[in-house]
């Protein structure tokens, strides 16, 4: 497992800081899934809030399922729960409640998002004004989102790396045991001959002992070659 784990959490006064626990290539997966559906659905909600404006049947209906979208998909990537870590790094700490301040920006473009669908479904004054600042966020948004989401990449390149790390050292450790086990099988081999008869089936076991060393050389040899991939 990877050496990557859960350190924070979104500020909250006086909260105890979660358990650290370590975080596997699916997770990171699934992060990065997260974090590019909401950069899609941003540009579909607005998109279908401009149609819903001109009278398009239906595209009201879709833009609030696109921000619903839009806010299930941020409040998984900044809760922890059973299978996603929350914020789970200094880095993503800084994007989301530091200079970035993405966290409130996501969710102050989605407040605004549900303003402007209710007042152009309602068909008040206002809609056109909540519109255009709706249009005009968009754009800072995206820029916002790609830098959250460049970070969940960085994350999963630094994640793999140290797996390949991990891999490479449990393979050394593999290597040096099947050496040491071949020469305990030539070793054994040696005593079977210098035991004549009684020797014989101690000389097959010390066989296939040599066997499954060599068969265990090449396992090595083929993972270290993936790991260096």
């Amino acid at each position: 497992m990877s050496s990557l784990a859960v350190i924070g959490q979104s500020p909250v006064a006086g909260a105890e800081p979660p358990e650290s626990a370590p975080l596997s290539g699916e997770v990171f997966g699934a992060l990065i899934n997260l974090s590019g559906r909401r950069r899609f659905t941003s540009q579909r909600l607005v998109l279908y809030a401009v149609l819903a404006a001109q009278g398009q049947p239906g595209a009201c209906a879709t833009a609030r399922e696109a921000l619903a979208l839009f806010r299930s998909a941020h409040a998984a990537l900044i809760r922890r729960s059973a299978d996603l870590p929350g914020v789970f790094c200094p880095e993503l700490e800084e994007v989301y409640f530091g200079r970035s301040r993405g966290d409130a920006r996501i969710t102050g473009f989605a407040e605004l998002a549900q303003r402007a669908l209710n007042a152009i479904e309602d068909k008040l004054k206002t809609a056109p004004a909540l519109l255009e600042q709706l249009v005009q966020e968009t754009t800072p948004l995206l820029a916002v989102l790609n830098e959250i989401t460049t970070v969940y990449e960085a994350q999963s390149k630094k994640h793999a790396r140290r797996m390949r790390e991990q891999l490479r050292g449990i393979m050394t450790d593999i290597e040096t045991i099947a050496r040491e086990a071949k020469m305990v099988a030539f070793n054994a081999r040696i005593v079977a001959a210098r035991s004549g008869q009684a020797g014989k089936e101690f000389s097959v076991v010390a066989g296939v002992l040599s066997n499954i060393t060599g068969e265990i050389d090449e396992l090595v040899k083929e993972a270290l070659s993936g790991a260096a991939a």
